[in-house]
Parts: structure tokens; sequence; C-alpha cells
């Protein structure tokens, strides 16, 4: 066997240019080269906006998650259930809780209105018809970890189900001990380092997309659970309403960046692997719940 065509081969092949690698974009430039169809704009009936004084709390609601939450949650803001209440309940690191800070005493307790009284825990969902954008990494709460209809998500392929993550900014029904003791008048926003151990054990709803530094910046109460003991430390609400009965002229216009698009995926691998000049060691893994779900004000 000679070595002259292995020579020449070798010889070729060094003298091939070497493809440059392609040169490294930010998330903030791979978004802002996004094409208009990688953005969803929410529904009007799954949108609340909670009126401050500070400003305009902006919510989505998760109903693929909470289907009955969701429907008494839009049944109280039509009726006008948190006017006038308050959120009575910021604890450092954890969450600021809204809703009637006289719940608990009959005697005190706002009308309900029709809103039901009686529902079942939605902690999960069957992950049948539910598309699932998986992140690349491990998670160390769920066997999968990624968003499902806009929302932070775990899932469990073996056991068919799906949950919504306690992400920064996720609102959850607040509840007594048993499982199936909330209905969603007493709303939850987490503020703090994600608490997912809370996950499949308390129905989330939604999250806020925009004005969470009107909550996460608010004073915090006493230890142990950042109860205001005065009252007058409230955060008074001025009112909650759903989207779809704002008129339009008055709505926040935002659109969400869409997950099951590569706008999405090149976002997500560029906080994972970030190469810019202050990082000196990408990463290589990225937390679910630090894949940040970009939302912008919707173009003219």
């Amino acid at each position: 066997m000679t070595l002259r065509p292995i020579l020449l081969a070798l010889c070729l092949a060094a003298s091939l240019p070497v493809a440059a690698a392609a040169p490294y974009r930010s998330a903030q430039q791979i978004l802002d080269a996004s094409p208009a169809s990688d953005w969803r704009t929410p529904a009007p009936e799954n949108t609340l906006y909670m009126e401050l004084d500070a400003g305009r709390v902006v919510i989505e609601l998760a109903p693929g998650f909470a289907p009955r939450h969701v429907a008494n949650i839009r049944t109280l803001a039509r009726e006008g259930f948190w006017d006038g209440t308050s959120i009575y309940r910021v604890q450092d690191n954890f969450v600021a809780q809204f809703g009637d800070a006289e719940a608990d005493d009959p005697g005190k307790a706002k009308n309900l209105g029709t809103a039901k009284r009686k529902l079942p825990a939605e902690f999960e969902r069957d992950m049948s018809g539910l598309a699932f954008d998986v992140l690349p990494d491990a998670d160390g709460w769920a066997p999968q970890a990624g968003f499902a209809d806009g929302f932070a998500a775990g899932r469990d392929v073996q056991s068919g189900k799906a949950w919504m993550a306690h992400c920064y900014g996720v609102v959850g029904a607040g509840r007594n001990l048993e499982a199936d003791s909330s209905i969603g008048a007493e709303l939850y926003v987490v503020i703090g380092q994600s608490p997912r151990q809370l996950d499949r054990n308390i129905t989330q709803v939604g999250r806020v997309i925009q004005g969470i530094e009107l909550l996460s910046a608010l004073p915090r109460g006493p230890e142990p659970m950042g109860f205001y003991a005065d009252a007058a430390q409230r955060t008074p609400i001025r009112a909650v309403h759903l989207a779809s009965e704002v008129p339009a002229a008055e709505r926040t216009r935002l659109q969400i960046l869409r997950t099951d698009t590569q706008t999405f995926r090149d976002m997500v691998e560029a906080r994972r692997n970030r190469r810019d000049d202050f990082y000196k060691r990408p990463a290589g893994h990225i937390d679910l719940c630090n894949v940040p779900l970009p939302v912008r004000l919707a173009k003219e």
C-alpha cells in the first residue's frame, strides 16, 4: 500500500478554507431580528389588569392548566370582587398576596357574588393535546422542563402529567391545608427565588407579564409570613378587570414571544452559552426559571 494517495489527500484537506464559526449574537440581537410571526398577542379574555396607584400590573391567565379556577377568576373580575381590596401580604424572597384581607372572618368577608365557592384542586393536567417545548438541560424538579401554552412547566412522560412551575412572576391561588380549598379569590405572585417545592402542591393560574416591579418593590411585612400588622400598610387595589372588559383604546398592547419558534430556541442557547466580553466561561446550562419569556409592546 502506497502512502502517496493519503499524503495527497492530507495536503488537499489542509489547503481547503476552514469555515468560520458563526458570530455570537446576544439574546437581544436575536430578538431584534425576529419576524413578527414569532410573537403572539395574549387573548383579552385571558388577561387581567390590576390597577394600583403606582400603575398597572398585567397578568396572563392559564386556562389550559387551571380551567375551573380561571373561569372563577373571570367571574370575580367581571363582578368587581377585587375592587377596593388590597395587597395585604408581602413576604421577603417569596410572595405578594392580594384579595380580601378579611376573607377568614364570616362577618367581614367580601361577598363572592356568583363565583363558585368550591373547586377541585388543579395542581397538574394530562399531557394529551398539550404542545410542550422542551429545554435542553436537566431539571431538578421534573423529568422534563420547558414551556407549554406560554408558561414555564414541567412534565412526566411516564405518568402523562404536566404542571406549571413556580417561577418568578407566577400567580397562584392561595389555599388552606385542604388541596381543594382554593377558588381563586386570594391570589399570590412569586416575587423571590423560585419556590419550586410548591410545584404540584398549589393551583397556579397565570403569570405577570408586565408590572412585576410594582409588586416586588413593595415594603416587606413582618416575619414570619409577611402579613401587614397595620392595615394602613396594605397597598390598595383600585380595580381588577379583564382586558376584554376594558375599551380597546385603554388596553396595554403587549406581545409575547412564542416558544415554538427558532427565535426562542436561539435565544435560549445564547443565554446558555454567553460568549460576550464579560463572560469568561460559558455555563452550558440554563435553569427553567432563568429563561425569560420576552414581552414587548406591540409594534404599530
